[in-house]
């Protein structure tokens, strides 16, 4: 039997979805979720795409808030950290949707609450970047996770 229920990609792809809105109309977690579930426009954005046919369970919901508020209130650490591990790209030079997804796979590394392996981070980023971006951002990505992981970073 195949559970209707959201599965924990497409939370992370919502996820991704309000943390890019927050950033590129810098708004905070409770504006940008308001915004995005709104009824009228969910159900206007599930028209469009199959991300948003089913809404969030309560144990999505709670994973998409987590992060995102993770993300939003760690930006500046997550972000030290990256610089370090961002080879000779500065991380003003990086496009808003790999910056997004680089904060979000850290913040799932650093998060120790959350049951989600590195690889599985590091993978989900990859899949990301592949699905919003490039192949070379998906590449530059897994570069940048896997030499944080390398030194040994997810024991920071």
């Amino acid at each position: 039997e195949i559970s209707m229920a959201m599965t924990r990609r497409n939370a992370r792809r919502i996820a991704f979805e309000l943390l890019y809105a927050m950033d590129s109309r810098g708004i905070s977690p409770d504006e940008a979720w308001d915004l995005l579930f709104d009824e009228e426009h969910y159900d206007s954005l599930a028209e469009e795409d199959e991300l948003f046919a089913e809404k969030p369970d309560e144990k999505q919901e709670a994973y998409i808030r987590s992060l995102i508020y993770d993300v939003s209130v760690r930006r500046d650490r997550l972000d030290e950290e990256l610089r370090t591990f961002s080879g000779s790209w500065r991380l003003e030079r990086l496009n808003r949707v790999t910056l997004t997804i680089l904060r979000m796979a850290l913040s799932e590394i650093r998060n120790d609450e959350n049951d989600i392996s590195t690889a599985v981070a590091v993978n989900e980023a990859v899949e990301l970047a592949k699905l919003y971006d490039s192949p070379e951002s998906a590449a530059y990505v897994n570069g940048v996770l896997g030499s944080l992981l390398r030194s040994g970073g997810e024991n920071l």
